[in-house]
């Protein structure tokens, strides 16, 4: 039995609160404490996903100009990113976990993308 269970639908519908999520969590959660940069990283990040959420090939992009396969593989890239930052950055105490914890999350949806006909075999 394949595990795999996040389809297309599924992940339109959490790129959209994961994007807003990650502009306004660093804020509620206080980040900062180690570095700004704990703060703007995912701000920005956030920003991006919105952008890229808007433009994906699927039901609830508005523009569908980024084929579905090349945006899970931006999902990739950021989710080995935050797992990278706290180090790489020198994140520490909540900025790092933050961090940690939602580079998990992306690599955990990803890994558990459901492959269809018109997105490349995981």
């Amino acid at each position: 039995m394949d595990p795999r269970f996040i389809t297309r639908t599924i992940h339109a519908y959490l790129d959209y609160p994961v994007a807003f999520g990650l502009m306004i969590a660093p804020f509620i959660l206080q980040l900062g404490s180690s570095s700004p940069l704990a703060i703007w990283l995912s701000v920005a990040t956030g920003a991006a996903a919105l952008v890229l959420t808007l433009l994906t090939d699927h039901h609830l992009g508005v523009w569908r100009v980024i084929p579905y396969s090349l945006h899970v593989s931006v999902d990739f890239v950021v989710g080995l990113t935050f797992l990278a930052a706290p180090i790489a950055l020198g994140f520490t105490g909540l900025d790092a976990w933050y961090y940690w914890i939602n580079g998990a999350a992306v690599l955990t949806v990803v890994s558990l993308h459901k492959p269809d006909s018109t997105s490349v075999p995981a």
